[in-house]
């Protein structure tokens, strides 16, 4: 199902089509905190936004759309549209190379332009039952496992293959708006639809990763229970594992090679990005960084005094990937030590509903009731005043917001060492002059060393003034909103106008 949204300003082209996947406008996070920010910010343009949704409920608002925001275009993965008939000739069969080479991570360019000219060409008569149930589909999806496959359950890769090309078909059968230039803020399969815009809209195509979706598909598909739950014999269940593990990867993994052969610019925060883009198979004279900024004058009114009874706080979303249970037995640890403290766990909660609960169970557990609040989604700028220092625990980040908005207000960080945290907290090896450290970086998963990084702040008051004043000093010298606004409206001017050339020419 695809729906749009037309709010009360319309215009035939937009300036900017973000092509968005599962975040902005309906699940609250950095990356739609950071896509908020880049619309108002530059108000003079357009957006239309593609919005990538699993399932098939349409999602609650999260966010005030600003005014030049166009409309909006739902696409619900895996929702194919319907048509009234079938092929004359077997499609499938032409799909079947590209799909596989793509499967095995094999797959270049040329593969996904001749399946989306092949798409296009028959669109008017693939549907999901053709594409997804038809003989043609089984005997694609067969020949496709036994070519590499085989070794695993058939009903676990019939499961899988319906997963992944359902997905893939239903961005590349959707409608794809016009719009002078195309912007995906990941690869996957928004970074498909944008590759797609790249070969039908022949318009400028350009991609900002905040984290490489590779390594967090690598991340969450590690962990994917579901994956091996119909094994078929104890005896082959690590190869069961590995071999679906692969071919969801794999084919994730020429996802990104794709979108990054269509992308005229490939962008991202921070230089540690830049090593994983070019093993995907980003090409060196396409890519640059332009890091997160914030709006330093909002913070600066904030000046952290520490507090009569010390108070620390975890800033993002109460989901697996932020580790929050590791930060609450790291507060089991501080409060043990100083006697006294106050603990706020500040971001959304309707995510993860059961990781929600375990989380609240194992403060009651550590009979923290009394001293940790869950408050959900709110204004930071409401309790930045009340906090000593802001902790961070995550196992998977690129250049965190909510840091940069916590050091603006020259609060120290503790932080896991993931992404550019450690940049931002310790400085790159390339600060000139050096400022010194904002904070401390520690290792994942241990709640020991998040501890005593945070006791270590909290009763050396000269450290603590000491790493007050660096984070702030470093992100008023580094990361402001002036310069990022300025970085992406260069950008956007030269591609809308080399967009407009072509349209004359």
């Amino acid at each position: 199902m695809i729906k749009h949204h037309r709010p009360s300003r319309t215009q035939d082209v937009a300036d900017i089509c973000f092509v968005l996947e599962g975040t902005y406008p309906y699940v609250r996070g950095g990356v739609s905190s950071w896509t908020h920010e880049m619309i108002a910010t530059h108000s003079d343009l357009t957006f239309h936004l593609i919005c990538l949704l699993p399932g098939t409920e349409q999602p609650k608002m999260n966010y005030n759309l600003p005014p030049n925001v166009l409309s909006i275009t739902d696409v619900f993965l895996g929702d194919i549209p319907s048509v009234r008939s079938s092929p004359s000739r077997n499609v499938m069969e032409i799909l079947r190379p590209a799909m596989t080479r793509m499967a095995h991570d094999d797959a270049h360019f040329e593969d996904f332009f001749s399946l989306v000219e092949t798409l296009t060409t028959h669109r008017k008569h693939l549907d999901a039952d053709y594409l997804l149930n038809s003989r043609d589909a089984w005997e694609c999806l067969e020949q496709m496992y036994h070519e590499g496959y085989d070794g695993t359950s058939m009903l676990d890769y019939f499961w899988s293959w319906r997963a992944l090309f359902g997905g893939i078909f239903s961005i590349l059968l959707a409608p794809l708006p016009e719009a002078k230039v195309y912007h995906t803020l990941c690869t996957g399969y928004a970074g498909l639809l944008a590759a797609r815009a790249k070969i039908e809209k022949k318009r400028p195509v350009l991609v900002t990763e905040h984290g490489i979706y590779t390594n967090e598909r690598r991340v969450e598909i590690s962990s994917a229970d579901w994956l091996g739950e119909t094994a078929v014999t104890q005896l082959t269940i690590d190869t069961l594992h590995a071999s679906l593990r692969d071919f969801w990867m794999q084919t994730f993994a020429s996802a990104s090679r794709m979108c990054y052969a269509a992308c005229d610019q490939i962008i991202t925060l921070y230089a540690g990005n830049q090593k994983a883009q070019l093993l995907d198979g980003a090409h060196q004279d396409k890519m640059s960084i332009i890091p997160n900024g914030v709006d330093v004058a909002r913070f600066s009114t904030i000046h952290p005094v520490q507090h009569e009874t010390p108070t620390i706080a975890m800033i993002g979303r109460v989901v697996p990937i932020k580790d929050v249970k590791n930060f609450i037995m790291a507060c089991a640890a501080i409060r043990d030590a100083l006697g006294d403290l106050k603990v706020y766990i500040l971001g959304a909660m309707d995510e993860d509903i059961e990781y929600v609960e375990e989380c609240k169970m194992l403060v009651q557990h550590l009979l923290l009731e009394q001293i940790v609040e869950f408050t959900g989604s709110v204004m930071i700028d409401d309790y930045l005043p009340k906090i000593d220092v802001v902790v961070f625990t995550s196992v998977s980040e690129a250049q965190p917001l909510v840091i940069l908005e916590a050091g603006a207000s020259g609060i120290p960080i503790v932080s896991t060492d993931v992404g550019a945290c450690s940049e931002m907290i310790h400085g790159a090896t390339d600060e000139q002059p050096m400022i010194g450290s904002g904070g401390e970086i520690v290792p994942l998963a241990n709640p020991t060393a998040v501890a005593h990084a945070v006791l270590r702040l909290l009763t050396d008051p000269a450290y603590y003034q000491s790493c007050a004043d660096n984070i702030r000093k470093r992100v008023y010298r580094y990361y402001t909103k002036d310069q990022q606004k300025k970085a992406y409206a260069d950008l956007y001017d030269h591609y809308i106008q080399l967009s407009e050339r072509k349209e004359v020419a």
